[in-house]
């Protein structure tokens, strides 16, 4: 394999077609440089977590298929993954991950000792998330705890001070809305798992999967009603979050038949949410604060 074609398989290992999964995790961290720092963060703050972001993402998908190389190949969907197909070896994810792991690490350096502390607790989530699937069935929980650690991150950056409570109930409410579009990823591969033996929460909710999310919806929904009270938002924010309920509900409706493809596409549109979010807090600063 020449090097170009290595370092294309590379890129697909870290899912970069596909960076979905980075704008979830960049989200709820906006959310708490914006918070953190009552309007605009210092730029080199936002790029140092911007890029460390999507460093932490690639590397978790890294560490990710390497833990499910044995289970990949028998998925529909994922048995076109590089470590699936046999183009690159294990021990290259592994190498991916770590070097990967380490350039993010050397970004939080350029902020502050507290920063960098918080930051080792989230290279711990991030290499452990994968594994779990095999011991309990909440690995979205696990992995809701690594997604939503950039929020005390973020906090401690721009304060360089302890996260404060409303920082908590962000962390809570992020680690809430990970579980629930999570499932819905779950919900997609669930007849494999189940044959596999793999565990999540689709598999631990069964029937009734389409109530608990919702019921998490709720409480997610509720959370980021509480964190714009705490943080002084306005009306805009408010609307912000009726788009938010709204996009909720549609989540629901294609979730309804539990068609794996539908499912995806709930999974997908928590993007749209997470950006609804940023606006309405950025909007409502800069019109009404």
């Amino acid at each position: 394999m020449t090097a170009r074609a290595r370092l294309a398989e590379y890129a697909r290992l870290i899912r970069l077609d596909r960076p979905v999964g980075i704008y979830l995790l960049l989200w709820p961290t906006l959310w708490a440089l914006w918070i953190a720092a009552d309007g605009m963060p210092p730029l080199h703050i936002v790029l140092i977590f911007a890029v460390g972001v999507t460093l932490m993402r690639s590397a978790g998908c890294a560490i990710n298929d390497f833990a499910d190389r044995h289970i990949d190949p028998h998925v529909e969907r994922t048995r076109s993954r590089p470590l699936a197909q046999g183009s690159i070896e294990p021990w290259e994810a592994v190498a991916v991950f770590l070097t990967l792991s380490a350039l993010a690490f050397a970004l939080v350096l350029l902020t502050n000792p507290l920063t960098v502390a918080y930051a080792l607790v989230a290279v711990v989530l991030a290499a452990t998330y994968p594994f779990t699937k095999r011991f309990h069935s909440l690995p979205q929980v696990h992995l809701g705890a690594a997604f939503a650690w950039a929020v005390p991150m973020a906090f401690t950056a721009v304060t360089n001070e302890a996260p404060p409570p409303i920082a908590w109930l962000l962390f809570v409410t992020t680690l809430t809305w990970t579980v629930v579009y999570d499932t819905f990823y779950g919900m997609v591969d669930r007849e494999y798992d189940l044959a596999i033996g793999v565990r999540s929460t689709a598999i631990l909710f069964g029937e009734q999967d389409r109530l608990i999310t919702g019921i998490l919806q709720v409480l997610v929904w509720f959370g980021l009603f509480l964190v714009g009270q705490q943080a002084g938002f306005g009306g805009i924010y408010l609307g912000a979050l009726v788009v938010v309920a709204m996009l909720m509900f549609y989540q629901q409706f294609l979730i309804f038949d539990r068609e794996p493809e539908a499912c995806f596409r709930a999974f997908r549109n928590n993007h749209h949410l997470g950006l609804v979010v940023l606006v309405g807090m950025v909007a409502d600063t800069l019109l009404l604060g």
